[in-house]
């Protein structure tokens, strides 16, 4: 069973990944407000504020946020789990910036240095070559 609590960092996650390049697109924007709208929290108190970009997300806060999310030891599942959902994000807009980028190798550095085996990792790795791959083919 997943907690509110990790729900809710999931949420606050995406919404520092649509910051991390300096400002939100109106398609980052209206995912936001579905996802939250869906899980439930579009008038948390906590989350409003960001939500509804009243308060600006510092690139240094959504690293903290991935950070409290993952824990010490982070499981496959969990690091799927973030990619999976900052990459729904990412892609709403069409284009990825370089920090969106940045965001997704920490995570997948994250997920490979903790004692995650080999054999373990490699789908996380084929999620995110895929992604780079329609991000390329996007671009070109």
């Amino acid at each position: 069973m997943v907690s509110n609590s990790h729900v809710k960092n999931l949420v606050k996650i995406l919404i520092g990944a649509a910051w991390i390049d300096g400002r939100i697109q109106p398609e980052e924007r209206q995912y936001l407000r579905e996802i939250a709208q869906a899980k439930g929290l579009a008038n948390d108190p906590e989350i409003k504020p960001w939500l509804y970009e009243l308060v600006p997300v510092k690139k240094s806060q959504c690293y903290e946020w991935v950070n409290e999310y993952l824990g010490d030891r982070p499981t496959l599942e969990d690091c799927e789990t973030l990619i999976e959902a900052i990459s729904g994000l990412i892609y709403s807009d069409g284009e990825v910036a370089i920090e969106e980028a940045k965001l997704l190798t920490t995570i997948e550095e994250l997920s490979k240095s903790h004692d995650i085996t080999q054999p373990m990792y490699t789908p996380l790795l084929k999620k995110i070559q895929k992604l780079y791959r329609r991000w390329v083919d996007v671009q070109s």
